[in-house]
């Protein structure tokens, strides 16, 4: 991680949550322990499917698992004090679905001035391997960096209530080799050998160490990987997850668990920052095998995880089993702008999270052991049973639909396929727009289906924020297949967020946005195609994962605190006494 300084933003409180009591101390009074920190997510910028912090700045993703409930953990680096990076705790939010989700208390604190509780994992301890656990198979045990000026070193935190508070182990840190740049611990299980393993980033001399323990505090380290993909000034957040295949990516529900084959392959994902091609950062992936020693990579290719510029650091769900799809969530923005988009002065917070995605491999025309990446099932968010527009006939037509005041949360998906494409001599374009009926702004994109093929997107005509390492325009080429002669896209926008899905998932794109105006339309188009092309896409509105939904307590998502006091606000954000 990179850090900068900066201003303090606005503190209001949208949804009561549950959360149990913290035993938590810090050394800095103004950062609240034992209690959900407030946040207002009714913002135009604040996204409503999407993680985001109650306020103040959020980015890496940290310690995910999966827990025995069904509960889905997610910790976050976070800052509670500024809307900039620094002061370095442990968020923490829970999710039965991945969308709706509730805040709790911090998790991890630092233990003086100075220090950082920077990015790392959690895991399970199902057999009290460290010792920490008698008569317990739920213990939680959490990895992080504890960076000072002097150095960073590798310590663990375990958890007796299930990942809600951590005590520090009292011999940490558990890794020190005398080193500033050695950081971000990713820990699995192998069972194979019944080790535990960790892989973390030797930062400036992209190297990825490779550390075995059988008890999770003394580690041994085992092997490098060192220099692949690409470099840029330093590898940061290291994952290793092992991964199945799709059997057949080009059919039209390539996740059918019928289509899903158990193999031994793993993933290796390295983030780099700076250095990315489009500047700063993302994050590229290594297929490859793993001996519970050794990684192997596959071939000395460069996957990038995303053709975007907003998906960063991303992090697997500890948990999820290996003949599953995995899944993940990244930080959604980039080092070269993050701490200083817009959302910050206007709403009190900073930066939000991908869309928890499916992940496989698959081999296709040109690449073997490809990265597919989908959206987690959205279906449970639909605000209709059916969609709100469709269309079976677009050939070298349009659709378009105002969505101003049918779906409220602003949130949207919708989902083209173009087929019959012929083999030899393919023309034309199909293209999205998402347009403010006030302002004009619009981000927009599309495909061509003739030459090689390109795919683009453009967030130039958004006046909201002009920085000149915002990159305003992205594409990437995506071959027709030849065999479904069939071209597919999946879109979902959030309001400050559009992130694309091509070809089931063979090639994706996260993509932030900062527009003066609403987004309230959408039209879809296709022209210049050729005869016998056929184009259908329908479209459906998502529920906001913050709005209308009441906790056990009956508050619901608008709800403000301040002085104890229980505000009610309706959802136009007007106050209700």
């Amino acid at each position: 991680m990179f850090l900068l300084s900066g201003l303090a933003g606005l503190h209001l409180l949208v949804s009561f949550v549950r959360a149990q009591s913290s035993t938590s101390a810090y050394v800095e009074p103004s950062v609240p322990t034992g209690t959900p920190i407030p946040g207002d997510y009714t913002g135009a910028l604040r996204p409503q499917i999407h993680y985001s912090p109650p306020r103040d700045f959020m980015n890496d993703p940290n310690g995910m698992f999966l827990d025995p409930d069904g509960v889905y953990h997610l910790y976050y680096q976070y800052n509670p004090t500024d809307i900039v990076a620094g002061n370095q705790h442990w968020g923490h939010a829970t999710s039965r679905d991945l969308y709706h989700w509730e805040n709790q208390p911090i998790a991890i604190f630092p233990g003086a001035q100075g220090e950082g509780i920077f990015s790392g994992s959690s895991v399970i301890d199902v057999n009290n391997t460290s010792g920490f656990f008698p008569n317990q198979t739920n213990g939680v045990v959490a990895f992080y960096t504890l960076n000072t000026a002097e150095e960073e070193t590798q310590e663990l935190a375990y958890s007796t209530d299930g990942g809600y508070t951590f005590t520090k182990y009292a011999n940490n840190p558990v890794i020190s080799i005398n080193s500033t740049q050695f950081r971000d611990p990713k820990v699995i299980w192998y069972p194979a050998t019944q080790q535990w393993v960790m892989v973390i980033a030797y930062a400036q001399e992209f190297t990825i160490g490779f550390y075995t323990s059988p008890n999770l505090t003394n580690w041994t380290h085992a092997s490098n990987f060192s220099h692949h993909g690409l470099l840029g000034l330093q590898y940061e957040c290291p994952n290793l997850v092992q991964i199945p295949m799709l059997s057949n990516i080009s059919i039209e529900n390539p996740l059918d668990p019928s289509n899903i084959a158990s193999t031994d392959m793993y993933l290796l994902q390295i983030s780099i920052n700076p250095g990315a091609p489009l500047g700063g950062s993302i994050s590229q992936s290594f297929p490859g095998t793993f001996n519970g020693t050794h990684f192997t990579p596959v071939d000395q290719a460069t996957r990038l995880n995303d053709f975007g510029k907003d998906n960063y650091a991303g992090q697997f769900f500890y948990g999820i089993p290996p003949t599953s799809p995995q899944i993940s969530i990244a930080w959604a923005s980039n080092w070269q702008y993050s701490q200083v988009v817009p959302t910050g002065e206007l709403e009190g917070f900073r930066s939000a999270m991908t869309l928890p995605r499916y992940n496989v491999l698959a081999n296709t025309t040109r690449g073997d052991y490809t990265l597919v990446s989908l959206p987690y099932n959205l279906s449970p968010l639909y605000t209709t049973v059916t969609s709100l527009a469709n269309s079976t006939s677009l050939a070298n037509s349009s659709l378009l639909y105002d969505y101003s005041t049918t779906v409220p949360s602003g949130a949207l998906t919708f989902n083209m396929t173009v087929s019959s494409i012929p083999l030899a001599n393919a023309s034309g374009t199909a293209n999205f727009t998402f347009m403010s009926s006030v302002t004009g702004e619009s981000i927009r994109g599309g495909f061509y289906l003739g030459g090689d093929t390109p795919f683009f997107i453009n967030r130039g005509n958004i006046r909201g924020f002009d920085n000149p390492f915002f990159t305003d325009k992205f594409s990437t080429n995506n071959l027709v297949n030849t065999d479904t002669q069939t071209f597919r896209l999946q879109v979902v926008i959030d309001r400050s967020i559009l992130e694309v899905f091509l070809d089931n998932g063979l090639r994706s794109a996260t993509t932030t946005f900062f527009a003066e105006g609403i987004l309230d339309t959408l039209i879809i188009s296709t022209a210049g195609l050729n005869p016998g092309v056929q184009v259908s896409a329908d479209v459906y509105g998502l529920k906001s994962g913050w709005a209308a939904e009441e906790n056990k307590n009956g508050t619901v998502a608008g709800n403000v605190t301040m002085a104890n006091q229980m505000i009610r606000r309706n959802k136009l954000g007007h106050i209700k006494y």
